[in-house]
């Protein structure tokens, strides 16, 4: 029984698929006055959210490829 746990983990550390991390750039330029609130990333981009409420998109190489407004939508409900 050992032997096969042994084999298992043996065949699970050669097989497994190189998880290494994405390449991201040390160093993000926001616009003056910017200040992020939070970040994500995908797959081949980068998202902060401003604390002035934009989403600045920006590729893995650290340009900046959209800048999006993020407008509040405010519901009024009526008695």
């Amino acid at each position: 029984m050992i032997v096969g746990v042994i084999t298992v983990v043996g065949l699970l550390v050669t097989r497994m698929p190189d998880i290494s991390p994405l390449a991201t750039p040390d160093q993000l330029a926001l616009p003056d006055g910017a200040r992020a609130a939070a970040v994500t990333m995908g797959r081949d981009f980068i998202a902060v959210v401003t604390e002035d409420d934009r989403i600045l998109i920006f590729g893995r190489d650290g340009a900046l490829r959209q800048e999006v407004d993020v407008v509040g939508v405010t519901s009024s409900t009526q008695p």
